[in-house]
């Protein structure tokens, strides 16, 4: 009997799991909802920023964003520029123009307009007295830069809350990303070798595991931030320590199951090495196992990074972290938008991979009909 026909560039099985997707509504639009508010993180320095898009100064065009000005450029005498100084925008308007990105906040920008002291409230709650103080073009003005605006107000650095949000979502995801993708990597590895060789491989290997899982991997980083400074790539070695072994149990579980199918000993009768085996025939099985726990495997180190970040263990002060703005939150109960902000954009951001990690388990689950 012949194989049935590709349908386009999808084989039937792979065009019925996505298929399947597609019919969890509420993890398909969560795929979607992730994949845009992901991708507009990713132009987080176009979108909030202290420095302009375009500058157009006496007929010459400068990229702020992307490169650094001095400010003998616009007529003033120091080595980098304050686009913000009202000297330099009066220069700058007067022989050319400027393009600002929707937010003129970097998550560094401190504000030091605020009419009370940081943190901040948005600018929707204060008095109309406090509006102008804080902005004096006014709000009520046409002219206004809704720009400079703290639309959810500021922390108690002075640091705008919306810019620390796009950059925190950024850096968050980011790091769930490369963590997952790398211990994916390393734990499916593990988990082929442990299960195509069986035996005393096998057995050494799960006593190794179970010996390493048993280090504290909190007082691990406790211990080393007394005297290293944690960073994105420290942090994410260290995690990686101990994150593979997630996957280690059903990649092994599948290749223990299918070692010694039949066209595993055709192949092997065939002088096919053992690596050609495991790759060609046994790990496409094992991927259907891996893919499934993959969005858990990423919500976990997004929630890891987030703990440490609120504990103080993980990235360095002044990072861009939605970890750090719930410790804010937690230490100014006077300032509750600081502690609802980050709530809800964690809580919206792990509800849609939760989501997209259902909608994926149900797609590849082979008991389940598409209907």
């Amino acid at each position: 009997m012949s194989a049935a026909p590709r349908t386009g560039w999808l084989s039937p099985i792979n065009r019925r799991r996505l298929d399947n997707f597609k019919a969890n509504r509420r993890g398909y639009w969560s795929l979607w909802i992730f994949l845009v508010l992901f991708i507009l993180s990713l132009f987080a320095d176009i979108i909030a920023n202290d420095k302009p898009i375009v500058v157009n100064y006496e007929g010459h065009y400068y990229f702020p964003v992307v490169q650094d000005v001095p400010e003998t450029t616009f007529g003033g005498f120091l080595p980098q520029t304050d686009y913000r100084d009202p000297f330099i925008q009066q220069q700058i308007q007067g022989n050319g123009w400027i393009v600002w990105p929707p937010i003129r906040y970097n998550y560094r920008s401190i504000n030091l307009e605020l009419p009370v002291p940081a943190p901040s409230p948005p600018f929707w709650m204060m008095t109309p007295e406090k509006r102008c103080a804080a902005y004096p073009q006014g709000v009520a003005d046409p002219n206004c830069t809704l720009g400079n605006l703290n639309w959810l107000g500021t922390d108690d650095q002075g640091r705008d809350v919306v810019a620390r949000l796009i950059y925190g979502f950024r850096i968050s995801v980011l790091f769930g990303l490369v963590l997952t993708i790398f211990s994916s990597v390393v734990g499916v590895a593990a988990g082929a070798v442990q299960g195509y060789f069986g035996g005393w491989t096998d057995l050494l290997f799960q006593r190794f595991i179970e010996i390493w899982n048993s280090i504290p991997t909190l007082y691990l980083l406790i211990i080393l931030a007394s005297f290293i400074e944690p960073s994105f790539w420290i942090l994410l070695g260290i995690l990686l320590l101990f994150s593979w072994v997630a996957l280690v149990g059903v990649v092994r579980a599948e290749f223990l199951r299918g070692r010694n199918f039949e066209f595993v000993m055709a192949a092997r009768a065939m002088g096919h090495s053992n690596l050609f085996i495991m790759v060609k025939h046994l790990l496409p099985n094992a991927m259907v196992a891996t893919l499934t726990f993959m969005p858990f495997i990423l919500n976990g180190s997004i929630t890891t990074l987030t703990s440490l970040d609120f504990l103080g263990f993980g990235l360095p002060p002044g990072s861009p972290s939605l970890g750090e703005l719930l410790a804010q939150g937690k230490s100014n109960l006077q300032a509750p938008w600081l502690g609802i902000s980050g709530f809800v954009v964690i809580a919206v951001m792990l509800s849609v991979l939760i989501f997209i990690g259902e909608a994926v388990r149900d797609a590849l689950d082979p008991r389940k009909t598409f209907r």
